[in-house]
């Protein structure tokens, strides 16, 4: 089959690598027939790749048919249309019982002593192939895939319930915003996007903030009052919200924010280094950009909370322990529990009046052949690049 590898920093390529087959019982093979680029893509393109071998399938938004089935998994059939979660969890484990998929006891890597396997991702979450392929083998599928109806809808209709929405629904009940209260959004990205349009589904009052004119237009057409990235933003918002800072502010940015070179530049060399001396680095010292987080703990009221959606890898970044203290700031964080809240979403993304605009998220949908050049340009937001459908369907460009 063909599928998108890891070949290198800022190098990725189309290879013809095996076909999955079933390994365990309650496996599944599903026929990809959409799959998206994600910014947390984007983190294994520049800065985690000592964590990668070459040749690691990536990707981890898919959706598509049911082709095969292990003899345990009895909640699938072949043909079945199914979106199938970032996160690989068992649905037993005493952390999955307890809504908390990202922490699967079961598919947990030792290791690194970290949680859940992830499709696509680093050897700290499992090394599992990813979705950016004509077809994916997925574990657990006795629990994790999300059946959808075989109606002839869009794919976009469904394919973000993988990760982004769930986890822009996620960092939103995190926040904790009071009914009619004010939510930031820091970022409007994906998830940023999705974040804005929840908080105004849910009556809130959406404050957004990004750098990128075409990202700001399109959460302003979703209900959001947004802002750009000045240096005069956090006092502007505090402004805006009688003097005390919004009730919670989501952080959709992650490691990759701007407004730190010495960051920046502390994760471009870590990019470069041999793997064993940047995951030393990495599991060392503090590598991530850190604006965006700061500014959510200064624009955050007194008694608010902060709700950290975007990706942070540093485990000794440095963080400002006294305004945390004194505002009484709450912090809540990780991994999206994906199936923890389908059941929250799926009427929303059912309902064919769109309420969360999933259908018109979507600014580039390429063939799989694309996905190199597409990577890049959603590196640089260039060609007013949001969000990245890779179909193995169509032909490339």
């Amino acid at each position: 089959m063909r599928a998108l590898t890891w070949q290198g920093t800022e190098k990725v390529s189309v290879e013809t690598v095996p076909d999955p087959t079933i390994q365990e019982p309650t496996d599944a093979i599903v026929r990809i027939t959409s799959t998206a680029i994600c910014g947390s893509d984007l983190h294994l393109y520049r800065v985690l790749g000592a964590y990668i071998d070459k040749g690691d399938v990536l990707g981890h938004e898919p959706m598509g048919i049911v082709e095969a089935v292990g003899s345990e998994v009895t909640n699938l059939k072949v043909g079945d249309r199914v979106v199938v979660p970032f996160n690989i969890s068992c649905g037993h484990c005493w952390m999955c019982r307890n809504g908390l998929q990202s922490q699967c006891e079961t598919t947990q890597t030792a290791e690194y002593g970290t949680g859940a396997s992830l499709f696509g991702y680093t050897k700290m979450y499992g090394q599992v192939p990813g979705g950016q392929a004509e077809y994916l083998r997925v574990p657990h599928a006795d629990y994790g895939p999300i059946v959808v109806p075989s109606d002839g809808s869009p794919d976009d209709r469904w394919l973000f319930l993988s990760d982004i929405l769930p986890t822009a629904w996620q960092a939103v009940q995190y926040a904790d915003v009071p009914e009619g209260g004010t939510l930031a959004v820091l970022g409007l990205g994906p998830v940023g996007q999705f974040a804005a349009r929840i908080g105004a589904h849910l009556g809130y009052r959406v404050l957004a903030v990004d750098p990128e004119q075409v990202r700001r237009d399109l959460a302003s057409k979703h209900g959001a009052e947004v802002f750009d990235l000045t240096k005069d933003v956090v006092p502007q918002l505090v402004d805006l919200t009688d003097g005390r800072g919004p009730d919670g502010v989501v952080d959709a940015v992650g490691m990759e924010a701007h407004g730190n070179p010495f960051a920046s530049f502390a994760q471009r060399a870590a990019g470069l280094l041999p793997d064993a001396v940047a995951q030393k680095a990495i599991e060392t010292a503090g590598v991530d950009r850190l604006a965006a987080v700061h500014a959510a703990i200064d624009l955050v009221r007194r008694g608010g909370t902060v709700s950290l959606s975007g990706v942070y890898g540093g485990r000794a970044d440095p963080m400002p322990m006294f305004t945390l203290f004194d505002k009484q700031i709450t912090v809540r964080e990780g991994q999206c529990n994906v199936r923890r809240w389908i059941d929250d979403l799926m009427p929303l993304v059912s309902d064919t009046s769109d309420p969360l605009g999933t259908l018109d998220l979507t600014t580039h949908r390429v063939s799989l052949e694309d996905a190199p050049h597409m990577y890049e340009v959603f590196q640089k937001k260039e060609d007013g690049c949001v969000k990245v459908v890779l179909d193995p369907s169509l032909a490339a460009a």
